[in-house]
């Protein structure tokens, strides 16, 4: 036990960084951002695509060392039929076109969702992608494609439930420490920063589980002019403020100056 009287304290401090170690970003306004223009939805799209080749370079020259982007949630189904289609062969698109050069700057490529009902062309390729990156460090791009948190978390508990019912594990022994390892990111620290561009404040589904603790930025700025100005504000918005996990704010300053 610390000074401030909480074990917990020096983690806190030690997890705290003026720069988020991972960021989590709900890409919002793609479609807006085209219909102001008089431009097709797919345009913005194709624009918010530009927009994640910035963003993947500003999150490795700052030190980040996690980006994880919602490119496809599993309620965008609904959407029309042509306008899932042109995101498809887009995703597609991107596989084939950004690859390489994700390779060739040492980032490390991860796709999380329920990828299979994106047919096999696509699964194939992402298959690959993930393969020739695996072993780069510099940055770990995670996008969340045909993904929703209720998802993720029921999909951790049937395979808690299935070792359960071959023996494996004790169900009265089952802590929120037994799920992680089953959920989408495990492996990979919790996101420090949340943001959603494009004026809604929610998060739709997206990690439900590992945004608990993570620090919220909403932008009323549509994701395709979301430039690296438009980050740094929300880097300097995170910087200022006191992360504390359950612990009061005299805790942290008392250890912090201890």
């Amino acid at each position: 036990m610390d000074k401030t009287g909480n074990s917990d304290t020096a983690t806190v401090l030690a997890g705290q960084s003026a720069v988020p170690v991972h960021v989590a970003v709900i890409m919002d306004g793609n479609g807006r951002w085209a219909k102001g223009r008089g431009l097709p939805r797919v345009a913005g799209h194709r624009k918010g695509v530009e927009r994640v080749r910035d963003m993947v370079t500003a999150c490795a020259e700052k030190g980040v060392k996690y980006l994880t982007l919602f490119a496809f949630s599993s309620e965008n189904w609904r959407r029309p039929v042509q306008e899932v289609q042109l995101l498809k062969e887009l995703f597609l698109s991107a596989l084939d076109n950004e690859i390489r050069k994700l390779h060739k700057n040492n980032v490390r490529f991860r796709v999380i969702g329920d990828t299979e009902r994106f047919g096999e062309k696509i699964t194939s390729r992402i298959r690959q992608s993930e393969t020739l990156t695996q072993k780069n460090t510099a940055l770990t791009l995670t996008i969340a494609a045909n993904y929703g948190g209720r998802w993720d978390i029921a999909q951790a508990c049937a395979e808690l439930a299935r070792r359960a019912a071959r023996g494996e594990l004790d169900p009265d022994t089952i802590t929120e420490k037994s799920l992680e390892p089953f959920l989408s990111l495990a492996g990979v620290p919790e996101p420090d920063l949340f943001i959603r561009t494009g004026g809604e404040q929610r998060i739709s589904n997206f990690l439900l589980w590992q945004l608990a603790y993570t620090e919220m930025y909403f932008t009323p700025i549509l994701w395709p002019d979301f430039d690296r100005a438009q980050f740094e504000q929300a880097l300097v918005s995170y910087a200022g403020r006191q992360r504390r996990f359950g612990l009061t704010g005299e805790q942290i300053e008392t250890a912090r100056h201890a």
